[in-house]
């Protein structure tokens, strides 16, 4: 081998090394179509859940948030948010598995359990604390609290995977903060945040981690 060719040699051996600690420390198989597809499910349910306010309250612009014929709009909007936490999730599952796949590594690793631990854990006290908050028809705050504990899910599970997940939870965090200054347009702040912004970062992951690969 000439010594011309060592320099370069040792480059893209400092490249494998550092891709391979990255592998070993980061969990690298998120996918950005995830975020899309997550954001895209977020959106319709957003649109979904604007069209049974709008038709329970009709052109009334006072909105109450008790009484036995609310309950029945509290319980279609709880079963949309369950079925489009269902959807998002599986196609979260999906993208993040098929990309696992393509790098030829497992999703059941020692990095993804702790990404999951990391997101469980404010995932799981922020769902308590809206359930209490709902418990007391207080749905004034739902919205906000979604988006706080979620960008603090996030920002806590940027430490074992992409940085841009990080960025994307201070973004969710900012958004939740302000909709409490606005409370009237939760729902707005809602579709921005698990929806316009899914779908941005998603687009910008792809790019910059998988666009290479796919083309």
């Amino acid at each position: 081998m000439s010594s011309e060719n060592q320099p370069l040699d040792s480059l893209q051996d400092v490249r494998d090394i550092r891709k391979m600690m990255e592998r070993s420390s980061r969990f690298t198989s998120l996918s950005g179509l995830s975020c899309v597809a997550a954001g895209v499910c977020a959106l319709v349910g957003a649109w979904a859940a604007h069209r049974m306010i709008i038709n329970y309250y009709g052109d009334s612009k006072e909105w109450t948030y008790s009484g036995h014929s609310f309950a029945g709009l509290k319980v279609n909007l709880l079963l949309l948010a369950g079925a489009v936490l269902a959807a998002a999730l599986i196609g979260a599952f999906y993208f993040t598995w098929r990309k696992a796949k393509q790098q030829g590594e497992v999703l059941d690793n020692h990095i993804s359990r702790r990404v999951f631990w990391s997101m469980a854990v404010p995932l799981v006290a922020g769902g308590l604390f809206v359930f209490g908050m709902l418990q007391y028809d207080e749905w004034r705050f739902v919205g906000p609290g979604c988006l706080v504990f979620y960008g603090l899910a996030l920002v806590n599970a940027g430490k074992y995977t992409v940085a841009d997940i990080r960025y994307l939870g201070y973004c969710e965090i900012v958004l939740g903060l302000l909709n409490i200054l606005f409370i009237g347009y939760s729902l707005y702040y809602w579709a921005l945040g698990f929806g316009v912004l899914h779908i941005i970062y998603g687009l910008i992951m792809w790019w910059k981690y998988e666009r290479v690969k796919v083309s």
